[in-house]
């Protein structure tokens, strides 16, 4: 993101006039979200002066040395008590793609975009350099996600970077985690690659609304004119 994160964490950079974090706050709050919580770690103290309404701070002391999974699992006193929404800060997306999340019937889901390749061709010269395997099953089971695609026509879709959580969900997490002798340093991508191979149920859900992911600011360029998959 170069410049536009300098002084601040990357979910305040703005997006159609107003910051990542207050799009994802409003989805959320509109999809029935009751309290919203936040792991800090880049920056964490721009969140003291930011005018963000949240219930709870979490932080991640260690977040130069870790990654994903280490800042959502300082959020486990939340976790292991009731269900959860977890989303990347990094994404827009609509009230609709969240609802249809907390309305999913499993103890761990996510949601994607089977539609996804438009919106990749405007931010990647080569799609496949960065789009990654992605298979689900006739009753939404995930069967394979995070690989190295060769094929545009072998994904299914991508995952967004929104998730869902039940306790039983989390403890199952726990246990997949505890199996590893370092987990600290695991991305979410390939904590959900290691939960398929150890034998865990996750769902995907399917969006058909607007969404996008900013990794770069050719991402926020692309994606601030706006983009509908139908």
């Amino acid at each position: 993101m170069g410049v536009l994160t300098e002084d601040r964490p990357k979910c305040f950079t703005e997006f159609k006039g107003k910051p990542l974090i207050n799009w994802q706050i409003e989805a959320l709050t509109t999809s029935g979200v009751r309290d919203i919580a936040v792991v800090r770690g880049y920056l964490s103290e721009y969140w003291d002066r930011a005018d963000v309404r949240v219930s709870r701070y979490f932080d991640n002391p260690r977040w130069v040395e870790t990654q994903m999974v280490a800042s959502l699992a300082c959020a486990e006193e939340w976790l292991i008590d009731d269900e959860c929404i977890v989303s990347y800060s990094d994404i827009f997306y609509t009230a609709a793609s969240a609802k249809k999340l907390v309305a999913t019937a499993a103890d761990i889901a996510i949601t994607y975009d089977p539609r996804w390749l438009d919106l990749w061709r405007r931010r990647f010269e080569d799609p496949l350099s960065d789009a990654e395997t992605f298979r689900i099953g006739d009753t939404g089971k995930l069967l394979e996600i995070g690989g190295k695609a060769n094929r545009v026509e072998d994904i299914q879709g991508q995952y967004m970077g929104l998730l869902k959580f039940t306790p039983l969900g989390w403890r199952t997490v726990r246990s997949y985690l505890g199996s590893l002798a370092k987990w600290d340093r695991l991305d979410m991508t390939s904590m959900l690659a290691g939960l398929l191979r150890s034998g865990a149920d996750v769902i995907a859900t399917p969006i058909d609304d607007q969404w996008c992911e900013i990794d770069s600011a050719r991402d926020l360029a692309v994606s601030s004119g706006g983009r509908r998959v139908k």
